[in-house]
């Protein structure tokens, strides 16, 4: 070997050593950025020595794809438990203690004690005062529910705006991967970058990919429509300004394609807007619905001669019987009547129809038929509308509570399923992180070899330097 090829093998060395230092020094840094894939500078062998042929991107798309569907899973299901959770707090917290159902069960108890002693007119007083309670709850949680609903939609609005945003900035990125891919400059960077966006978006949306020439990606939901191909697909969403009982939220588009809502309290929704289409859509108007049950039946048990008694509504008469009346509930009222005469309630007279034998001028202090009728009547079974979601058959009392054991079991559910999601998300990250992250230990032991090896270089020159001085003295 001649010392001007030592030399340049030394040269070599420093420059390739040189080139490692750099990357292993930008993988310390990047350690905690979740959205970096580590770097490795791939080495060939030449006459000079080993040179820095590419520098190398850790990636495994298997387990990437993993980790976009887990985080679409996590996400929907995530918001589909806040959202419930905001709706049992409208219910009371915990205890439910400010449900229909609890209010119903403390009228029919003030009900019962009116029966014992039907004279009394603190306790008529307090009867009326509970009825009134009662038909605050449903009202105020027909309106906590098409508050959800509206806030849902404003959100789902936001989201798909915050989507359209996402898809934008990809396609600049695939095409910085596409250029960069096809004239063999560094696309590391953009490939991090877009990465990063695939994860993002897959928080709104399911979706699945797929990589073509040139390092392009296509982007597909988890219902198969395209997403992205080329240039990003419009994902268009009307927002509704206002929600009652009766109002049917718009569809989320992707392309003119109708994204689908997820089902049940483990969600198959993949990604935070169907899961809301969810909560809009399906959960939070069957607990509507429910309530507007509850509404009628009310109205119903306490009618007289035909019309509203003790419980009136906007719409002045006494429904249909076992059919829902869309939006009762948010008008329920105690009669005012009551209010100012609670005796009317163990008497009648409400329209006019007095049952006391005593009549209104003076009647029985004892008289409890009504009320007796009115205890059995609540105790008994009633028709109600089979589209609540609930047990077609049964006594008021049963049906107020089964809403609230049907409220609580799908927030358990939804509960439970969402720990098992954040867990699988956890461990797929982990995954995904242990093949594509920045180990600290391996890099710097990294670094410690890469000080050998510039050592052992600096050793050459060193050596040629001394080799030269020496034919240098012996030419003089």
């Amino acid at each position: 070997m001649s010392l001007s090829s030592a030399i340049a093998i030394a040269q070599s060395a420093f420059s390739t050593t040189a080139s490692q230092t750099a990357t292993v020094s930008k993988n310390v840094a990047n350690a905690s950025n979740a959205d970096y894939s580590r770097r490795m500078a791939m080495l060939g062998t030449t006459a000079d020595g080993a040179q820095i042929v590419s520098i190398y991107r850790s990636q495994n798309e298997a387990l990437l794809k993993q980790n976009l569907t887990s985080i679409s899973q996590s996400s929907a299901q995530s918001s589909l438990l806040s959202g419930l959770e905001l709706l049992k707090s409208a219910l009371g917290g915990n205890d439910y203690e400010t449900a229909p159902s609890t209010y119903l069960t403390a009228f029919r108890d003030s009900l019962q004690t009116f029966a014992s002693t039907p004279g009394n007119s603190t306790i008529a007083a307090t009867v009326v005062a509970d009825a009134s309670d009662l038909a605050n709850s449903i009202s105020k949680t027909a309106t906590a529910v098409q508050d959800l609903r509206r806030d849902t939609d404003k959100q789902i609005a936001e989201e798909v705006d915050n989507l359209n945003a996402l898809l934008a900035s990809f396609e600049t990125v695939n095409n910085a991967v596409k250029q960069a891919t096809a004239t063999g400059a560094d696309a590391t960077a953009a490939l991090d970058e877009r990465d990063k966006l695939l994860k993002e978006i897959s928080e709104l949306v399911g979706i699945s990919t797929v990589t073509r020439a040139d390092n392009d990606t296509v982007i597909y939901t988890s219902d198969g429509i395209v997403l992205f191909e080329t240039q990003a697909r419009q994902v268009t969403f009307t927002a509704t300004s206002a929600f009652d009982a009766s109002t049917t939220g718009n569809a989320i588009f992707v392309d003119g394609v109708s994204l689908s809502a997820g089902t049940g309290a483990d969600t198959t929704a993949q990604g935070e807007l169907a899961s809301l289409l969810q909560l809009r859509d399906d959960i939070a108007p069957t607990f509507q619905s429910q309530l507007d049950e509850m509404a009628r039946g009310l109205v119903t048990l306490f009618q007289e001669g035909s019309l509203p008694g003790l419980f009136t509504w906007s719409g002045g008469t006494v429904p249909v019987a076992s059919t829902i009346e869309p939006g009762i509930a948010a008008t329920l009222s105690v009669n005012s009547a009551a209010q100012a005469n609670p005796f009317l309630l163990r008497d009648g007279g409400f329209n006019s129809l007095v049952s006391n034998p005593g009549g209104a001028t003076d009647p029985h202090s004892g008289y409890t038929d009504l009320l007796d009728g009115f205890i059995t009547a609540m105790d008994g079974d009633m028709a109600f509308d089979a589209a609540a979601g609930l047990d077609g058959t049964s006594s008021i009392m049963e049906f107020a509570a089964s809403s609230i054991g049907w409220f609580e079991q799908i927030r358990s559910a939804a509960s439970t399923a969402d720990d098992n999601k954040t867990a699988l998300l956890a461990r797929t990250e982990e995954a995904l992180g242990n093949v594509t992250g920045v180990s600290i230990d391996e890099e710097l032991s990294l670094l410690l070899d890469l000080e050998q090896s510039y050592k052992a270089s600096a050793k050459l020159i060193s050596t040629v330097d001394a080799m030269m001085a020496s034919l240098l003295e012996a030419v003089r």
